[in-house]
């Protein structure tokens, strides 16, 4: 089974934008637990998708990642961004160690949301062989896809990924200081780990085993989950 270009944006148009905008809610709600009211006071902390919605990183980045997969046959890690929540850590209660649970929402969500679609994987197989069962399996598919790769993305220890957040605050106070003084490169070197395929060398096993987890979690079949990710990719 093949689908064909406006099949593959249908299934992961709905996965792509949660996966992205529910990432940076995260981000904004756990900040205000601990004392943070930035992401409060901008209208940030929502639900709502179009708060979020980055036309460029939300939509047109992963669009265009969608096309050229499908031109070249597939095997692109698709990835996309929202507006960025604004935090300012100085205002969190205790700056560094709360650093830590801000910056681990993003990932968290996304991996509960892996959890959520491989779920409708599950439901879209008990609902049999009807018109709706295979658009839902695919979709769901889809959305473990791209927020597993979400997760190990932002997981990388680079400044300013959440990765780097968690680093800064996890490192003494000095060997921190020299370690955060590296975001202002950050992007750059992201843009070359992924021109040089380091990027992908270091994901692809972690997506593969956040892909393993989240079907171990929810009962399917790692070999299914695989396959239904191949076909949305392919």
């Amino acid at each position: 089974m093949e689908l064909t270009l406006i099949q593959k944006i249908a299934v992961f148009a709905l996965p792509v934008i949660f996966a992205i905008t529910l990432h940076e809610a995260a981000h904004g709600y756990v900040a205000r637990y601990f004392g943070d009211m930035t992401a409060a006071a901008a209208g940030r902390i929502t639900l709502n998708p179009l708060k979020h919605i980055d036309p460029v990183g939300t939509i047109l980045v992963p669009l265009v990642i969608l096309v050229m997969s499908k031109l070249l046959g597939g095997g692109a890690i698709l990835f996309g961004w929202a507006k960025p929540v604004p935090v300012n850590f100085a205002q969190l209660r205790r700056p560094k160690q709360d650093m830590l649970w801000v910056a681990l929402a993003g990932p968290g969500v996304n991996f509960f949301m892996a959890l959520f679609w491989a779920l409708m994987i599950q439901l879209g197989h008990a609902l049999g062989n009807g018109f709706v069962s295979a658009p839902l399996m695919l979709m769901g598919a889809s959305g473990v896809f791209i927020n597993v790769i979400l997760m190990a993305l932002n997981l990388l220890p680079l400044p300013p990924l959440d990765g780097g957040r968690i680093a800064v605050s996890l490192l003494p106070v000095k060997q921190a200081m020299q370690f955060a003084r590296i975001e202002p490169y950050g992007f750059f070197i992201l843009l070359g780990l992924l021109f040089t395929g380091i990027l992908g060398f270091v994901l692809w096993p972690l997506i593969s085993l956040f892909v393993g987890l989240a079907a171990l979690l929810t009962g399917l079949d790692p070999a299914q989950l695989v396959g239904l990710i191949q076909v949305v990719l392919a």
